[in-house]
């Protein structure tokens, strides 16, 4: 592991994109392709734009430090076309070996098998990962954070967007593990009389009513809606609920598999016969369920193909859970030998963002931006997860009644395997070590 790589990891830098893969690892590979990701597809959100536009010096000296690592030769910042003020902005800025690459205003644009093809024109295995032809994708956070780490600063602060019924929708870095409660409150009243929290995209996020839950590395955005939302009621299904909705309601109409991304990319995924699968049992059942592995949960079956708001991405993410459980998970190979040619019909199959906000009931909120907002104060305190990413949960090295400053580190992953520690986000006391690290700020 060379000093670059070794800073990244000691950084504490993960993959900002949502999935929180460790970034060095993917530093270790090589690549001919360097790919930043800035392509921000979940409506409100505006966190990849913010990055772009404030502080772009950061992301394109990243940029630069992974293809130096990785020895790539080609470096491609994709943003969406729409982004005209991104775009105008950063493309004077780029050096001769690097380029813009404007991605259609479609969902999801900005998954990474997606920009991988339209910008390589290659696919990537199935089952696979964007490394295995050669190329190495980052989200645009996570290259500032990069370039910050070869300077000897560790991962402090997330870029958080907050939308939605609140007074003053905004974007900042705030210090990880602040709670939600008080990330929201910055945006000043909440508009709506029972508000709960989408905790990431609208399509991708998660349910969240806990207000003392809080942000972590891979956090990119709170959504607070009001909790009768047609939306917040369809992602708040329980599993029983859209099992038993799913096994009576389907009628087979393959809308979920035709409108599927990675079907349509020609990858072994078919959301019908997934939902299928629970009207059989035993090895029909079987056969039917495996082709769940390839989704990636984007949500397109569920919130925008589906004539019957059946909930075919819930069905398929529980259904992967129950191949790894019973044995049935596929090799890459397996899949690679289902995989087809890209569908004829794909490029007439996107979903136009604009007419997802709508679907999804978000479109009074879209004309109010949420800009940037610098935010010096700390809150008096942070409850940071320990199990925050990919890899090895990081054990802590310090006790309740500990004094830690900003950026001390808190927590170490075990052994030599793959993870990254974890920073004090705020300055103060420790508190509390239970799953979490909490931290009161000192007066």
């Amino acid at each position: 592991m060379n000093d670059l790589v070794e800073k990244v990891r000691n950084a504490g830098v993960v993959g900002a994109g949502g999935a929180g893969f460790p970034a060095y690892v993917k530093m270790m590979a090589r690549a001919d392709v360097v790919i930043a990701n800035g392509a921000e597809c979940e409506p409100l959100l505006y966190k990849d734009q913010t990055i772009i536009q404030h502080f772009s010096e950061d992301l394109i000296r990243g940029m630069a430090l992974v293809m130096e690592q990785t020895g790539a030769s080609r470096g491609v910042l994709a943003i969406k076309e729409k982004h005209q003020d991104s775009i105008s902005h950063i493309e004077p800025m780029l050096p001769a070996n690097m380029e813009l690459k404007r991605m259609v205003n479609m969902y999801p644009a900005g998954d990474e098998y997606e920009l991988v093809y339209e910008i390589t024109g290659n696919r990537i295995p199935a089952g696979g990962l964007p490394k295995d032809i050669g190329v190495a994708v980052q989200n645009v956070e996570t290259l500032v954070n990069i370039a910050r780490a070869a300077q000897g600063q560790p991962v402090t602060h997330t870029m958080v967007t907050v939308h939605g019924e609140v007074e003053h929708p905004f974007t900042a870095w705030l210090p990880i593990g602040m709670r939600f409660a008080d990330v929201i409150n910055l945006a000043g009243a909440i508009t709506c009389s029972d508000p709960v929290v989408i905790d990431g995209g609208a399509m991708m996020g998660e349910v969240v009513t806990d207000k003392e839950a809080s942000i972590s590395a891979v956090s990119s955005g709170l959504l607070v809606l009001p909790r009768d939302s047609n939306l917040v009621k369809r992602r708040s299904e329980t599993e029983s609920q859209y099992r038993r909705i799913g096994k009576s309601g389907c009628d087979q109409c393959t809308l979920c598999t035709e409108m599927c991304p990675r079907y349509l990319l020609g990858y072994p995924i078919q959301p019908h016969l997934v939902m299928r699968s629970l009207l059989t049992t035993g090895e029909v059942s079987e056969t039917l369920s495996v082709h769940a592995q390839a989704c990636c949960e984007c949500n397109i079956c569920t919130l925008w193909a589906c004539p019957e708001q059946l909930n075919p991405r819930d069905i398929c993410a529980s259904t992967k859970r129950d191949l790894k459980a019973n044995d049935l998970w596929q090799t890459q190979q397996q899949l690679q030998s289902q995989t087809r040619d890209v569908h004829p019909m794909r490029d007439y199959r996107g979903v136009p963002s604009q007419r997802l906000t709508r679907k999804l009931g978000l479109a009074k909120y879209d004309g109010k931006a949420a800009h940037w907002k610098e935010v010096i104060a700390a809150p008096s305190r942070v409850i940071i997860p320990l199990h925050q990413r990919m890899g090895q949960q990081p054990v802590p090295v310090v006790k309740s009644g500990d004094i830690v400053g900003i950026g001390d580190v808190i927590a170490k992953p075990p052994g030599e395997g793959m993870g990254v520690p974890l920073h004090a986000s705020i300055a103060g006391t420790v508190m509390l070590i239970d799953g979490f690290i909490a931290i009161s700020a000192v007066n």
